[in-house]
């Protein structure tokens, strides 16, 4: 050290420079950072991500996925039924206006406007503001989707035929029968397949003939006078027009597909 010239300090390449421990660094000098992303932050992440998974397969497991018989093309009775995300899509398409002779319009023109609209909101509102009465026109039209989605999803739901759509679905054990039976010509000949099937399997417009128990004398006692359930004709009377022997052989050969 020299008078007047200062302090000059002169360091030693042996001796280590102070370390300081590894721990994250205080950010609570910064609001909305006062914590580290790693690990803190990503292992809340991780863990919250773990526990949905887990309850999603136990969900899974305790509910499986509802499942239909096998696709069959040539069965025109059935109605197929989208999953619950695009029922108000499904409703769409039955009013007059987006059906029929209309249906590019429920299925390609309205779907298409919403989305196009939906791209465009960013573009027509360039505010910085977030609070949603300052911003009216993103506003009113997330309004107005959100009570389309649920409008039409709730009608969807309630002027479906549940039970029809279960019933149609169901998957039944298939009938073993002899196809050379007289009784299978006249069943064939009938309008008994139009409603119960090639296979016996059932139709919305008829039930499954499979393992009702039904008798010879019960099965032709129903083609003559019909089904009446709830005080409501489920079957029609007289639905058969052969004669009294082709009823016989059709309600022996029904019988044995009845009790399997």
């Amino acid at each position: 050290m020299h008078r007047g010239k200062g302090m000059k300090f002169v360091g030693d390449s042996r001796i280590r420079s102070y370390e300081k421990n590894r721990i994250p660094k205080d950010y609570s000098e910064y609001p909305g950072k006062t914590e580290a992303f790693w690990p803190n932050f990503l292992l809340k992440e991780w863990i919250i991500g773990a526990i949905f998974l887990v309850g999603f397969l136990i969900l899974t497991v305790a509910h499986p996925s509802p499942l239909e018989r096998q696709a069959d093309p040539t069965d025109t009775g059935y109605i197929p039924l989208p999953d619950w995300y695009f029922l108000q899509m499904y409703q769409l398409l039955k009013y007059e206006f987006a059906s029929g002779p209309y249906n590019v319009i429920g299925a390609i023109i309205m779907p298409g406007l919403a989305i196009g609209a939906l791209l465009l909101v960013p573009f027509m509102d360039t505010s910085k503001e977030r609070r949603p009465f300052k911003r009216p026109l993103p506003t009113a039209f997330m309004l107005l989707t959100l009570f389309a989605m649920i409008y039409l999803t709730w009608e969807s739901v309630v002027n479906h035929d549940w039970d029809a759509a279960k019933a149609q679905g169901e998957i039944v054990e298939e009938a073993e029968f002899d196809t050379s039976d007289p009784g299978y010509e006249i069943y064939m000949g009938q309008s008994c397949v139009t409603c119960h099937g090639e296979n016996f399997e059932g139709t919305p417009a008829g039930v499954p003939l499979t393992g009702t128990g039904h008798t010879a004398e019960e099965i032709a006692d129903i083609a003559v006078n019909g089904v009446v359930k709830d005080g409501q004709q489920t079957m029609p009377a007289d639905a058969f027009s052969g004669s009294e022997e082709e009823l016989q052989q059709l309600a022996e050969f029904l019988s044995t597909v009845t009790q399997q």
